[in-house]
């Protein structure tokens, strides 16, 4: 298979492998450990700068200012709101059982739960952030758990030309799944500065710069600038990029957005890349506003930004897997419907999948 990545600044760097490290905590303190390396971060906000992928010789930035904070009074009793529900059984998305015959069909999309898509389009099959874990954490038994089990297990995929992660957080780049999928010779493309998860795991990975791309067979895959942050601890915050993905086909475009907040940028992805056939959106985390509104969309936001880059149908995501802030799990789909319907896209438009659900598109 041929790689080839273009860059104005030629910051793509090639991964290769070293072996990884394996650590483990238990209990409620387990537990809020690994929300706070999910969503503890996001109380700070980043500075307003005006430059693709700013970067001041240690911290990424975004390209928008840092919006609302959350200061302790939102902070400590979301925490303590966590603590105390940690073990509290809450219902997660429906899932049916995956259909084989279904995901050869090109194009297609297959939604195996959180931000994990399963694409096969112009003759080429991938994955987006994969996540086949039972837990979001940087520890093996404590931390968010799944809600409900990945929609296709690892053992049960078709062969992957590649895989995209949009950034370094626990609940999109997962060590045991990269691990995984290295074994089978799956290269990943991932932004600036995440390569060194992927070694950790044992893989390749191909690191891309905002606006840079890389063409894979005959498909081409744009890293976009997003609204988020890094760091898979509570120090090291930003030192990492995150990104969404565009991958443009011959007959296809298929958008990525990862993980993000609402920003002015959306508009700017349409004008560059679009129009997209499909558009993955996150819809979920976004409870409370004050913590999470910089940094997560509501599903209001997801469908503007759907919108924005000029999305033909759109596909929700990040909800309903993992719980990890304070809107029930099943909120946001309720929303995104209802939103959807006042917008004036259809069933056939805005698209909520079942776990393991595959449509072609």
């Amino acid at each position: 298979m041929a790689h080839r990545a273009q860059s104005s600044r030629g910051k793509r760097r090639t991964s290769s492998r070293r072996p990884s490290r394996a650590r483990r905590a238990g209990g409620p303190l387990g537990y809020v450990v690994g929300l706070l390396a999910l969503v503890g971060a996001s109380v700070g906000g980043a500075e307003r700068v005006a430059a693709q992928a700013p970067h001041d010789g240690e911290r990424f930035r975004n390209l928008e200012g840092p919006g609302e904070r959350g200061g302790l009074g939102v902070v400590l009793p979301f925490f303590a709101r966590k603590i105390a529900t940690s073990f509290a059984p809450r219902e997660g998305a429906p899932r049916v059982p995956f259909d084989r015959t279904a995901m050869q069909h090109n194009p297609s999309v297959t939604w195996i739960g959180h931000s994990t898509m399963l694409v096969r389009m112009d003759g080429v099959t991938f994955l987006t952030d994969p996540m086949f874990s039972e837990r979001a954490s940087p520890v093996s038994f404590a931390g968010p758990h799944r809600l409900v089990p990945p929609g296709v297990p690892l053992e049960a995929l078709p062969p992957v030309d590649f895989a995209t992660l949009s950034h370094d957080h626990y609940d999109h780049s997962d060590l045991a799944s990269i691990r995984a999928l290295a074994k089978r010779g799956v290269r990943f493309i991932v932004p600036l500065g995440l390569a060194d998860v992927v070694r950790e795991a044992g893989g390749e990975a191909i690191e891309l710069d905002w606006w840079d791309h890389v063409t894979i067979r005959r498909v081409r895959v744009h890293c976009v600038p997003v609204q988020h942050f890094s760091g898979r601890s509570l120090t090291g915050r930003n030192q990492r990029l995150w990104a969404g993905w565009v991958v443009e086909g011959p007959a296809r475009r298929f958008f990525h957005a990862g993980d993000t907040g609402y920003f002015k940028g959306f508009s700017e992805i349409g004008a560059r890349l679009g129009p997209i056939d499909l558009a993955a959106m996150p819809i979920g985390a976004y409870e409370p506003q004050a913590m999470m509104r910089y940094v997560h969309m509501g599903p209001e936001e997801a469908l503007q930004a759907a919108l924005d880059v000029r999305a033909h149908r759109v596909v929700a995501m990040h909800w309903g897997t993992f719980d990890l802030t304070d809107e029930a799990p099943t909120e946001p789909p309720v929303r995104f419907r209802a939103d959807a319907a006042r917008l004036g896209l259809d069933e056939d438009r805005a698209w909520v999948l079942n776990v393991g659900e595959t449509r072609a598109f």
